[in-house]
């Protein structure tokens, strides 16, 4: 299968976006309403979006859930988006409300912060017939109780300690699906997919790092005056 010749296209204009790591295609992907989500970014900036190869983008941002940056997300994204609806400070009856209006945007999941009380993923789940998304920081969680309330996918950000989380969750819940922070490198990625997630969050350069690089160019370009 690997020898199978894949023809290409860039175009002109698009051809310096940003591409997810090759190895991320390695793991064995979710499959959510048909469609296999393998490369998820991790990112609510709608240029990235725009200009990103992943396969799903999860919209996780530091700010109260507001139906209006999903809005803005959904106009932006050609592929499925999991959206934020809290579980820390957010949660109960705001969570629940921020998840149904996430669904009727289109949304292909929501995703609950750790802290979340495992009845309000299930009242969640009451409300919404799309995947239901816990986040997981440590397998000292009480992850039981969030599979007991209907919890569809764990999303594993422990950050140096995700491969090892990702173990110890893929050994006590064989079928569970689980995606998983990647890392820096190809390296960290793959002891991930070999530790036992199905799909891979990448977090992509910042847009002012890749700003930088165009303009040293532009500056090395026209600095004797041409």
């Amino acid at each position: 299968m690997s020898n199978i010749y894949v023809p290409t296209y860039t175009g002109t204009l698009r051809n310096h976006m940003i591409c997810v790591p090759a190895c991320i295609s390695e793991c064995s992907g979710i499959r959510i309403f048909g469609r296999l989500l393998k490369s998820i970014v991790f990112s609510t900036d709608v240029a990235t979006i725009c200009n990103i190869n992943a396969d799903a983008v999860i919209a996780v941002y530091p700010f109260t859930p507001q139906p209006r940056i999903v809005r803005a997300v959904m106009v932006a994204a050609d592929m499925p988006v999991f959206f934020g609806v809290g579980g820390g400070f957010t949660s109960g009856e705001r969570s629940i409300h921020q998840a149904v209006a996430a669904e009727n945007m289109g949304a292909y999941g929501v995703v609950l912060n750790a802290p979340v009380p495992p009845e309000v993923l299930r009242e969640i789940k009451k409300h919404v017939d799309i995947s239901v998304v816990a986040t997981i920081v440590s397998d000292k969680q009480d992850i039981e109780a969030r599979l007991a309330a209907g919890v569809d996918i764990l999303n594993v950000a422990a950050a140096a300690d995700t491969a090892r989380v990702v173990s110890e969750l893929r050994s006590r819940y064989p079928g569970v699906p689980i995606i998983a922070t990647g890392g820096p490198s190809d390296e960290t990625i793959r002891a991930t997919i070999a530790a036992g997630a199905n799909a891979i969050s990448y977090t992509p350069p910042e847009n002012g790092a890749l700003l930088a690089d165009i303009m040293r160019a532009h500056r090395e370009r026209y600095k004797h005056g041409d």
